[in-house]
């Protein structure tokens, strides 16, 4: 998407060469949170990897509540923000903005931020066919998001169908989604990874263990301890899931999206161990890709803090502690580090997505 922007971009600053930043924000309504996710600046990057709750920012939320877009022709207005986001602005120098919100069928999911180093340079001219652009920028961000949500709603709906439990509830995939998330964010300077990496990495996150659909009922549903030879055939999961995550690619025809790589290696490789011991490839460190890394980082310490019939949830303390034994072997220590160093935020998520399904 971030080359189809930038496309966009070249045509605007064509026919108005003073718009100087095109960027676009997602909206989670499940955390009331703002993620910056594409943008077309230039070099210059003064929002990356950022979010923000929209409940706090009074004057986005007035563009939401009037459903209008919001001028600005002179952001010193803004010069006293105590917002994070506001200051990031003022300080690359912008001058002046125009902000469109994003709407799907009536529901609002995002912001297309327009910005220019002039002051006093959105006339009635420009505000047309910003408003033109703006709306096309919508257009093609929900077709592409559209495409990935509906590829994972009908895999949550397969799974259904398929009897798939596994103890895999709504609230645990929100919670290793967002956790993944986390990690991602953490690691981005470190790594180079934009707003987009991060946000597909969020995305796809519920599609790790895709490849469940494929094990029978009486070895995904059996209470006790597998055998050896059950334990071999759960162990194929991964690779069923890059192919059903391939067929489905194909059915979509999703093969051409950005960051789809991605999605495959997160089903196929979020077992595989930094010592060579997971599977199904027995790759190592590097070998490893880093998405699924993340989301083996993310899912395990779920897995350990989640109250499950067979077991009591440990306590973030003891998972923690765990994790840090397994960093360097089984994990990724740069990804265990940066789920040590977010705990408030961590907890904040366990808060905000928890469940008490067998009191």
């Amino acid at each position: 998407m971030s080359k189809k922007l930038e496309s966009i971009h070249k045509t605007l600053v064509a026919r108005f060469d003073a718009i100087d930043r095109i960027a676009v924000a997602l909206y989670d309504p499940k955390t009331d949170v703002l993620n910056t996710f594409l943008h077309s600046s230039g070099g210059a990057l003064p929002l990356s990897n950022y979010e923000a709750k929209l409940s706090e920012s009074y004057s986005l939320n007035e563009i939401v509540r009037k459903g209008t877009p919001r001028v600005v022709n002179d952001l010193d207005i803004f010069a006293g923000g105590m917002h994070e986001h506001t200051r990031k602005i003022a300080a690359e120098g912008y001058g002046s903005s125009y902000t469109l919100p994003m709407y799907l069928n009536g529901n609002f999911f995002g912001f297309v931020f327009f910005n220019s180093y002039q002051k006093n340079t959105l006339d009635g001219e420009v505000l047309h066919f910003l408003d033109l652009v703006g709306h096309l920028v919508s257009l093609v961000v929900l077709n592409e998001l559209s495409a990935v949500r509906t590829l994972i709603s009908t895999v949550q709906a397969a799974r259904d169908v398929a009897h798939f439990r596994d103890m895999e509830t709504g609230a645990h995939l929100d919670r290793m989604s967002h956790f993944s998330r986390v990690i991602a964010r953490e690691l981005a300077p470190e790594h180079g990874f934009d707003d987009e990496f991060v946000e597909h990495v969020f995305l796809f996150a519920p599609l790790h263990d895709i490849g469940k659909i494929g094990i029978p009922d009486r070895i995904m549903l059996k209470a006790g301890k597998l055998t050896g030879s059950e334990f071999e055939i759960m162990q194929t999961h991964p690779m069923k899931g890059r192919q059903i995550i391939d067929t489905m690619l194909k059915d979509f025809a999703l093969d051409s999206f950005q960051h789809i790589d991605m999605l495959r290696n997160i089903a196929e490789f979020h077992h595989e161990a930094m010592d060579g011991s997971g599977y199904p490839r027995g790759l190592k460190k590097e070998q490893i890709p880093i998405e699924a890394r993340i989301i083996s980082v993310a899912d395990i310490f779920d897995a350990l803090t989640s109250r499950r019939p067979y077991k009591v949830a440990w306590s973030n303390d003891e998972a923690f502690r765990l994790m840090q034994t397994l960093a360097g072997t089984k994990l990724d220590p740069e990804c265990v580090e940066a789920l040590l160093k977010n705990r408030n935020e961590i907890e904040a998520i366990q808060q905000q997505f928890s469940e008490d399904l067998f009191a």
